[in-house]
């Protein structure tokens, strides 16, 4: 098989940044409010700060090697399951921010996000929230018994180190 048809997770070098970052270390991902994520009095409508949050996940996997159309293609598809968003104080338009993401645990196949969304100099919070993914089989629909050992090895790796 060529390496599209059976693609791999993660590459080796991937699993060794890994073991550099420490436990309570979080991934930053920095965004910018553009007139697209604001509602017409040009406050961040509350759905955005998802989306940012989603592309910051998507950002602190890839950097450490793993993608995610990788995962789509062993057929194993991540939605969300749960989410809790307390919103503290709102962006506006042209404000930055940072989107903060680490993995708090793996339990069985479910995965489970912690977010903070701060001001670049870390005083002002706007955003926390925690999210759950489980894995399912895209084939099948349904929830997997079991993450398939290339995720669950490249997650593994992953849990507590960003």
């Amino acid at each position: 098989m060529s390496e599209e048809q059976n693609p791999q997770l993660p590459p080796t070098d991937a699993i060794q940044n890994l073991l550099n970052i420490s436990a309570d270390s979080w991934f930053e991902y920095p965004v910018r409010a553009q007139p697209h994520h604001t509602d017409y009095a040009g406050v961040v409508w509350h759905g955005s700060y998802i989306a940012w949050m989603e592309e910051a996940r998507v950002e602190c996997l890839r950097s450490l090697g793993i993608e995610f159309a990788d995962l789509v293609a062993l057929g194993c598809d991540l939605p969300v399951v749960e989410l809790s968003v307390r919103y503290h104080r709102s962006l506006r338009l042209g404000m930055t921010a940072v989107v903060r993401v680490r993995m708090l645990e793996m339990a069985g196949v479910r995965l489970n996000w912690d977010y903070q969304i701060q001001s670049l100099d870390g005083q002002e919070l706007y955003v926390t929230a925690k999210v759950t993914l489980v894995a399912v089989d895209m084939e099948k629909g349904k929830i997997m018994r079991q993450l398939p050992p290339d995720v669950k090895n490249a997650f593994a790796k992953l849990r507590g180190k960003i």
